[in-house]
């Protein structure tokens, strides 16, 4: 083999699967900064005379790019592998941010737009898709559990995110200045960090080269097994199936994001009226909070959907999500535990489905090009990212100016998700077998099977 960079990624003989997820998370845990970005509207709001909806505008052009980024680029990061993909990404992401705190520091906003929307974003997408084929082939026995440890990190980026960034506001201060130090300390230390991604990354020998099957198990004929359904990324986009299942995680993403990128302040406006209102340092423990579940969904639910099916999973998302909406608005600021255990077990829905995709779009449409199959997917996260915090903030900006306050901010907005995640739960029911005619013909020389099913596929 004619050496290249991608080739020198390759894993030497005896190396051990098991160090890829955490190549993967180290880029995942970066990016999945973007999920403390309500930690900054506040002091964005108040330094340069933002309202909500235009404070939401930096997070909602990044998950806009991510899934642009990731739908374009996802072909190229087939091509090139993950080492290259890890790179564009800790240098967008990194670079975001430096633009960003030059636009804070001159208090030009479109500056920080660009720099954490526009350039980030790239970073965000890239970054996302860049171990997702890499780990389904290590992991061919386990792909739920495989993506699910890896993605598991973006959803936990806001743990590690949102005390940090509340604790250098607090240190840096609040203001231009202070938003701006924050953005530039935070920039080059999530580079060094995604680096050690980019150097502990490989794929997977050949069996064909007589290495073991990436399963830990050496075939019976050193050769790889043959796929019972192997579509391309052009053909997928021709099904039903890739179409359901757009629907399917724009409606879970929506109905999670909503929340998620209002968090502190909608916790905060939630209880204003009550006996025991929140503080800012609670509402960043509150969204600390989320990060958490949002994390543990996505390793959670995606290994339960080894065992139990990936549509049967993605029911309990959507059924159950639904549910928890409606709890949270016929209780109002009733029960302050029970707002939390709602919120929580919906961001874990949220990131059980980020999660739990990719071994979908696998049970579907074959490991041929699942990454570029995946990236074009995230256009369903791009529509979702304006869709979800353009529903909440514009509907509680509005309800403010009539003069209403606490739950009655909100309470519109949820009923508006409980109708979107009924919208998501028909269309997976929809999602059956890819039909042959969009599959790759099979090599020559080889057998090919019948086509199964995907797991939990049968209504």
């Amino acid at each position: 083999m004619r050496a290249s960079g991608r080739s020198r990624t390759v894993a030497p003989p005896g190396w051990s699967r098991w160090l890829v997820p955490p190549a993967a998370l180290s880029v995942h845990l970066a990016i999945g900064q973007v999920y403390a970005w309500s930690v900054f509207k506040p002091p964005l709001e108040s330094a340069l005379g933002l309202s909500g909806t235009a404070s939401a505008l930096p997070f909602q052009l990044a998950v806009v790019m991510l899934g642009l980024s990731a739908a374009f680029g996802g072909t190229l990061v087939e091509r090139n592998g993950p080492r290259w993909a890890m790179t564009v990404s800790a240098v967008c992401f990194s670079s975001g941010f430096l633009v960003a705190a030059l636009g804070a520091a001159t208090r030009q906003y479109w500056l920080v737009v660009l720099g954490y929307g526009v350039i980030g974003g790239v970073g965000l997408g890239i970054g996302y898709i860049s171990p997702v084929s890499t780990l389904i082939k290590w992991f061919p026995d386990r792909p739920g559990t495989a993506t699910g440890i890896a993605i598991m990190g973006f959803g936990g980026g806001a743990l590690i995110a949102s005390p940090w960034s509340a604790w250098l506001l607090g240190v840096l201060g609040a203001g231009p200045a202070g938003i701006a130090g924050t953005f530039l300390v935070m920039g080059p230390a999530y580079a060094v960090f995604m680096t050690l991604g980019v150097l502990l990354v490989r794929t997977p020998r050949l069996p064909s080269d007589g290495a073991d099957a990436p399963g830990g198990r050496r075939t019976a004929d050193s050769r790889p097994p043959v796929a019972t359904a192997q579509v391309s990324a052009r053909n997928a986009l021709r099904t039903p199936q890739f179409w359901c299942l757009w629907v399917v995680l724009c409606t879970n993403v929506t109905a999670g994001i909503g929340i998620l990128e209002k968090a502190a302040p909608m916790v905060a406006d939630f209880f204003a009226r009550s006996s025991t209102p929140v503080s800012a340092s609670a509402a960043a423990g509150f969204v600390g909070l989320l990060s958490l579940a949002n994390m543990l969904g996505r390793i959670v639910w995606s290994a339960t959907s080894d065992l139990a099916g990936r549509k049967h999973v993605y029911r309990l998302y959507l059924g159950a999500g639904a549910l928890m909406y409606l709890l949270i608005a016929l209780a109002g600021d009733a029960s302050k535990p029970l707002f939390i255990v709602c919120a929580a077990v919906l961001l874990s829905f949220y990131g059980g489905g980020f999660a739990t995709v990719p071994a979908y779009l696998t049970d579907l449409f074959g490991t041929y090009q699942v990454g570029a199959i995946h990236g074009r997917l995230l256009t369903a996260w791009s529509t979702a990212g304006v869709l979800g915090p353009l529903i909440v903030n514009a509907v509680a900006d509005a309800r403010r100016a009539a003069g209403h306050t606490g739950p009655a901010l909100y309470t519109t907005s949820f009923f508006v998700m409980i109708g979107l995640l009924v919208a998501g739960f028909a269309a997976n029911e929809l999602v059956r077998p890819v039909h042959p005619r969009y599959h790759e013909p099979p090599p020559a020389g080889t057998r090919t099977a019948s086509p199964a099913a995907p797991k939990g596929a049968a209504p």
